[in-house]
C-alpha cells in the first residue's frame, strides 16, 4: 500500500542521521543485585535526586520514593532499575500500575533516571498531579546490534514482565500496564505495544527510531487488534530530528487506520536535552492513563 512504501522510503532518508545521533559506547553492567540511591558516575546530564514528597500521609512519614537496581538472569537483559513510589514498602495492601520505559541505542538502563524521570515522578506524585505507579527501566545490553540479533525484546515481554508481576505488587492487567521508549527504545515500544497488545494498554514513542523490518508489518499489526483493544498512543519528536519523517508517516498511518493517538511536534533534535525537557509531559500522559486504569476492569 502507499503508506507502507512511504514508511520504507523515509527510513533510508533518516537512517544515517539516526545512526550518528544514537550511537555511543556501552559500559560494562554491574551483575550483582543491589539497592542503590539515585547516584550515577559520569552522567551527560545533571544527576537527579529525589525530592522529599509533600504532603506525606502520616503512615509514611520519613519515607520517599526510591530506586532499586536489580540483577536479572539474562545475558540480553542483565539488570533493570525500578522506581517504587512513596509508601510502597509500608502499605502492603495496595497494588500498583506499571510503566516500562526503554532506553536509546548505545545507552544503559539509567538513561531515564539521568533525564530526571524518578525525581519528577516523585514530585508529581507527591503533588497529587498523577497517581502512584511503578516504573521499570530494563537494560538492553546489545542495543547496538540489529534487532534480529538482539534477544532483549523477547526477554522483556516473556520473562521480565512476569517476573515483575510475581515479585512486586502490581495490577497485572493490560489496562494497568504501559510501555514507552525513546529512540531505539521507542522502536521496541511500538513493536510490542502493537504486536503484543494483550500486554499493554498504552504505548509512548518519543523520537521513535522504528525498526526497518517492522515498517512493512505496522499496518498488519494494527489490523489484527480488535477495535476495543487498540492501545492509547502518544508520539512526539523534535522538528530538527532526523527521524521526523518516519514518525510523521507512522502518525499518518494511524490516522488512515482510524487509530486515535496524540501527535506532538516540538522544537528540538534527537538528543537527551530534548527528552529531559519533556519528562513532565510524558509523566502526565502516562499518569493519566495509569491513574484512570485503576477504575477499569479487564475485558
Amino acid at each position: 500500500m502507499d503508506k507502507r512504501q512511504a514508511l520504507i522510503f523515509s527510513f533510508w532518508i533518516g537512517a544515517l542521521f539516526s545512526w550518528i545521533s544514537a550511537c555511543t559506547p556501552l559500559s560494562t553492567p554491574t551483575p550483582t543485585p543491589t539497592q542503590i540511591p539515585i547516584k550515577y558516575a559520569t552522567p551527560t546530564l545533571s544527576v537527579p535526586i529525589l525530592a522529599e514528597p509533600s504532603p506525606t500521609p502520616e503512615s509514611c512519614i520519613g519515607t520517599r520514593g526510591q530506586v532499586e537496581k536489580i540483577a536479572f538472569d539474562s545475558p540480553a537483559l542483565p539488570h533493570f532499575y525500578i522506581y517504587l513510589p512513596e509508601c510502597y514498602a509500608l502499605d502492603d495492601e495496595t497494588d500498583y500500575p506499571v510503566l516500562y520505559l526503554l532506553h536509546g541505542q548505545g545507552y544503559e538502563a539509567d538513561q531515564w533516571l539521568r533525564l530526571g524521570m524518578a525525581e519528577r515522578a516523585a514530585a508529581l506524585m507527591a503533588a497529587e498531579e498523577i497517581s502512584p505507579f511503578l516504573i521499570v527501566m530494563p537494560y538492553d545490553k546489545a542495543s547496538w546490534r540489529g534487532v534480529d540479533d538482539d534477544q532483549f525484546g523477547e526477554v522483556f515481554v516473556n520473562k521480565l514482565i512476569p517476573y515483575i508481576d510475581e515479585n512486586y505488587r502490581t495490577i497485572a492487567k493490560r489496562e494497568s500496564r504501559a510501555v514507552g521508549g525513546l529512540s531505539r527504545g521507542a522502536g521496541w515500544a511500538i513493536r510490542y505495544g502493537l504486536k503484543r497488545w494483550g500486554l499493554f494498554g498504552a504505548l509512548g514513542a518519543h523520537s521513535p527510531a522504528i525498526f526497518y523490518r517492522d515498517y512493512k508489518k505496522l499496518d498488519d499489526w494494527i489490523a489484527e487488534i480488535p477495535d476495543k483493544y487498540l492501545p492509547q498512543i502518544y508520539i512526539d519528536i523534535g522538528d530538527l530530528d532526523g527521524e521526523r519523517g518516519d514518525a510523521t508517516n507512522f502518525s499518518e498511518l494511524l490516522a488512515e487506520e482510524n487509530v486515535i493517538h496524540e501527535w506532538h511536534l516540538y522544537s528540538g533534535a534527537h538528543e537527551e536535552s530534548y527528552w529531559q525537557a519533556h519528562i513532565d509531559d510524558y509523566l502526565h500522559w502516562y499518569g493519566c492513563f495509569l491513574g484512570c486504569s485503576l477504575e477499569i476492569e479487564t475485558p
